[in-house]
């Protein structure tokens, strides 16, 4: 599974510019992790259990909706990433949303802190934003044992979705590179358990009635945010498809062709 390096640089000059272009008060961060459009999360919510009084590391926070999430169900939340204006507007969030969390800028590859500091991290989006196997031997050393480790990305595999990827450049970094399933195989050998699926098969119908019917540029409209945005107006085509994607997903081989693959993994 080797690949090229990340630009570190570009990453953070791009999720700099993207994190001045976000508007908090538009951020849901309920829907984020239990709207029917987020199936990942409602996936990584089942599993994990109970996170009040737990230390929870948001790495990749992004705009801090996981992080204001989870401190909102009682966690103590870390919110870090590698782009400094991304963990500002984590902190407008939180305050946004009336809760308390910390923030600092971290080298996902990297973790400045000590082993075994951390109940949990979470990660959403960003494994393909660096080099994973690197990001998940940090991920496991810092996290203490029988701590969990959540995380959420795209796979490589579905040609549709990679039809998108190539349309949707202005809103995609150049250095990420979405998962082969295989990775799978290296989670388990680090991890003591770990559970995971794979979602968005039929259910990506949606994703092509955005562009075909409604028009809507790929270019000018994250499809990823839309999909939680417009989460009230998909629910009842999304449960309908969602229910071809357990069937399909049971074939052989079709798990790899969903757009998503979540996991919890717990170090022994």
């Amino acid at each position: 599974m080797n690949r090229p390096g990340p630009s570190l640089s570009r990453e953070r000059d791009f999720h700099d510019r993207w994190a001045d272009q976000i508007e908090i008060s538009e951020i849901d961060v309920v829907k984020q992790f239990e709207g029917a459009t987020a199936p990942e999360n409602r996936f990584i919510l089942g599993e994990l259990g109970d996170v009040r009084d737990r230390l929870l590391l948001d790495l990749g926070c992004g705009a801090g909706e996981n992080s204001v999430y989870f401190a909102r169900k009682g966690a103590r939340c870390v919110a870090a990433d590698y782009s400094p204006r991304m963990v500002e507007r984590a902190l407008d969030l939180a305050r946004h949303w009336k809760v308390s969390i910390e923030g600092c800028v971290v080298n996902a590859m990297e973790i400045d802190c000590p082993d075994d500091t951390f109940d949990i991290v979470y990660a959403a989006n960003l494994l393909h934003h660096v080099d994973p196997e690197r990001a998940l031997r940090e991920i496991h050393r810092v996290l203490k044992p029988g701590g969990k480790a959540c995380a959420w990305d795209p796979l490589r595999h579905n040609p549709l979705i990679n039809v998108y990827r190539r349309m949707a450049t202005e809103v995609r970094s150049v250095d990420e590179h979405p998962l082969d399933i295989r990775i799978v195989r290296f989670i388990e050998s680090l991890f003591a358990h770990v559970t995971w699926d794979t979602f968005w098969l039929a259910t990506l119908w949606i994703f092509v009635r955005f562009y075909l019917i409604e028009r809507v540029d790929p270019n000018r409209e994250r499809y990823w945010k839309k999909i939680i945005v417009e989460e009230e107006r998909l629910r009842t085509t999304y449960g309908r498809l969602e229910s071809w994607d357990r069937m399909v997903k049971r074939l052989p081989g079709c798990k790899r062709l969903a757009w998503n693959l979540a996991f919890v993994a717990t170090k022994g």
